[in-house]
């Protein structure tokens, strides 16, 4: 038998920029993005934006189409900005994906051309997906507008959208050609998107930082208030430290079988598609990290000090830790799929200590069942102007 054995690294790098204003004429930061790599020719552009950010800032689309001429020797852009509905429904409609490869043809865009797509995670997955796919892949910028796009979801290198019921089935490893935060966009944001994106950062303080999840802690009134310093604040580090594991983790593109920042996320994915997809997702990662950070106090790993200031700062960020879709049959089903997406074995994370995880192989069904319950009996307490936490009596391992 002869081999030829192929090995080669291809190194990637991606700009992550916060700034203010993307879209006034002023500023220079997208223009001087698409026109980073000097080639003498305008690149040509194709807008995607989220409907649901026109609804609320209908002067978008004109300023968009401004900044384009005011740049014309930078960028071309090929069509008016094309308007989808985002949130979950971006990801569940193949058609989306089908637009935009028409729309990238049709505008003769090559590898060379840039898809910018504006809008929450959701519609940015599946831009991301269409973009990765023609011509096996065009640049992409990213210009997340919620808080969980701007310090999760758009910041990693994954792309993909949902297919047979199952949570991102179809998708690619493409990292974007940068990331544009705007905290502009977070101002228009409803009360239940500001909360919810914050799911995200106290995963990732749970996992990597226990300075970031006290910071959390502290900040919580400012944060569920909407004071927009604190919020940037939480924003930029939970943006960094995905960022942080991405690069330095070792495992980009997940090889292995093991996602640490996908903490909470096994049970997150299927409540989802059991409320159907009326949940968002940090609401849903949020139940799911109340329901793993429980399964790890009656495990035995965590001790009761640290479970109850998980559940009570979830609480503080007014994000629920339980929903009546953790009592569906089909629930743990979420594990199998889990596993599926990944491949390998089945490995989850839990908690030994707030910013010390532990990896697991198997889950007790009849320790889920008693999180479970406990979760339901402190949402009855807090309903009854009871202390949540304080009142449940968790059983001594």
């Amino acid at each position: 038998m002869e081999s030829i054995q192929a090995r080669f690294h291809v190194p990637f790098r991606y700009p992550v920029h916060f700034t203010t204003g993307l879209f006034s004429i002023g500023n220079p930061l997208l223009a001087e993005t698409i026109g980073a790599e000097e080639i003498g020719l305008p690149r040509k552009v194709l807008f995607v934006v989220d409907r649901g950010v026109v609804k609320h800032r209908p002067a978008l689309i004109p300023a968009i189409e401004a900044y384009c001429g005011r740049h014309g020797a930078v960028m071309n852009s090929v069509s008016p900005p094309l308007i989808l509905t985002g949130g979950e429904e971006a990801k569940n409609r193949p058609e989306y994906v089908a637009t935009l490869h028409r729309a990238i043809d049709q505008g003769g865009l090559c590898r060379h051309a840039f898809l910018v797509a504006i809008g929450g995670g959701a519609l940015i997955d599946m831009a991301g997906y269409a973009a990765a796919t023609a011509h096996r892949g065009i640049r992409l910028i990213r210009v997340p507008t919620t808080v969980l796009a701007q310090n999760d979801a758009a910041v990693g290198v994954k792309n993909s959208v949902n297919a047979f019921g199952k949570k991102n089935f179809l998708g690619t490893f493409s990292p974007p050609f940068a990331v544009l935060n705007d905290a502009l966009f977070l101002k228009t944001l409803s009360h239940r998107d500001w909360r919810s994106g914050l799911a995200e950062a106290v995963k990732v303080a749970l996992v990597k930082d226990p300075a970031f999840f006290a910071l959390l802690e502290e900040k919580a009134p400012l944060l569920v208030a909407r004071d927009p310093r604190a919020m940037e604040q939480a924003v930029h580090r939970c943006a960094a430290l995905h960022v942080s594991h991405i690069t330095s983790n070792g495992d980009p593109f997940e090889s292995g079988s093991s996602r640490p920042l996908d903490f909470g996320h096994w049970s997150a994915h299927k409540l989802e598609q059991l409320s159907g997809f009326t949940l968002r997702h940090g609401e849903a990662v949020a139940v799911g990290i109340a329901l793993d950070a429980t399964y790890s106090h009656l495990a035995g790993f965590l001790d009761r000090a640290a479970w109850e200031r998980i559940l009570a700062l979830l609480s503080a960020l007014r994000l629920s830790c339980y929903r009546p879709e953790l009592r569906h049959p089909d629930l743990t089903d979420g594990l199998a799929e889990f596993r599926e997406h990944l491949g390998g074995p089945l490995t989850l994370l839990l908690l030994e200590e707030i910013g010390r995880p532990i990896e697991v192989h198997r889950i007790d069904p009849a320790l889920l069942r008693e999180g479970i319950a406990l979760l339901e009996q402190a949402q009855s307490n807090a309903l009854k102007g009871g202390r949540p936490w304080n009142a449940i009596s968790s059983p001594a391992r």
